[in-house]
């Protein structure tokens, strides 16, 4: 994922509202949220290329999404970011204690940013910060770089979830193409070129860009549903889906 943006609210009924754009490259092949055959628990979109997924959820009351932290060079490592994501959703492990097993291998992948969720709480992980976090009821944005940073597409998507309480809203929100003037970009080290691609919500052009927009809900009888919209080179829709669970252990976290 390249861009995440929440309310997290356990005291009401919907406790989380999310909505997510993974960005990738268009030759990049994937497959769309689907039951894996060998973990049928577990709904997620799949990356083909390493095996791993971005974002997924599954019976057990398991959530989990990760982004990449953008670094220049890019550090190399042996292990893959969606990894994270799809053994947390496979395992038995609750989030915390997963985490903790993760700290001391966590230099073993590239830069990342982790978000799991389960029926103990909501924490946020990055090997560029080493530090568990726990999250509080609030509202919050991750892109590619730490939870929160203000990079301007993070903090005008933040505002447009005011009012996004379906699906249809929060996939609305996420087909932003605005882009902030030069001087509010952030200077990453990949050129200017790359800052104005990258700095829309939505990103199109022929190579590389939206990929998947996802728009997810937990409600606090554990019942979840989640869609997508994919689309092609140059932004073009195309094919979209819409899934429902039902956790096994809703989620009761304190508020």
């Amino acid at each position: 994922m390249c861009l995440i943006v929440f309310d997290y609210h356990p005291d009401s009924r919907q406790l989380l509202r999310l909505a997510a754009n993974r960005d990738e490259f268009y030759r990049r092949p994937s497959q769309m949220a689907h039951r894996w055959e060998e973990a049928p628990h577990l709904l997620a979109g799949r990356d083909i290329e390493k095996g791993g997924t971005w974002l997924g959820v599954s019976e057990q009351g398991h959530f989990a999404a990760v982004t990449n932290f953008r670094e220049v060079p890019a550090r190399e490592a042996p292990r893959s970011r969606g990894r994270l994501t799809a053994e947390f959703l496979k395992g038995e492990l609750g989030a915390l204690d997963y985490l903790r097993q993760l700290e001391p291998e966590a230099d073993q992948y590239p830069g990342f940013n982790l978000l799991l969720g389960d029926p103990q709480g909501l924490f946020y992980f990055s090997n560029r910060e080493n530090r568990i976090r726990r999250l509080a009821a609030g509202r919050y944005g991750l892109s590619n770089h730490l939870l929160d940073t203000p990079w301007p597409k993070l903090v005008a998507a933040k505002q447009r979830l005011d009012g996004a309480h379906n699906h249809s809203r929060l996939q609305q929100l996420l087909r932003d193409p605005a882009k902030p003037e030069d001087a509010a970009l952030p200077d990453t080290g990949i050129g200017l070129g790359w800052e104005r691609l990258l700095s829309s919500c939505f990103i199109e052009s022929e190579h590389y860009g939206t990929r998947t927009a996802t728009s997810l809900i937990i409600e606090a009888n554990g019942q979840t549903s989640l869609q997508e919209q994919h689309f092609g080179s140059r932004g073009i829709a195309l094919d979209s889906n819409h899934h429902s669970l039902r956790f096994e252990r809703p989620w009761q976290h304190d508020a």
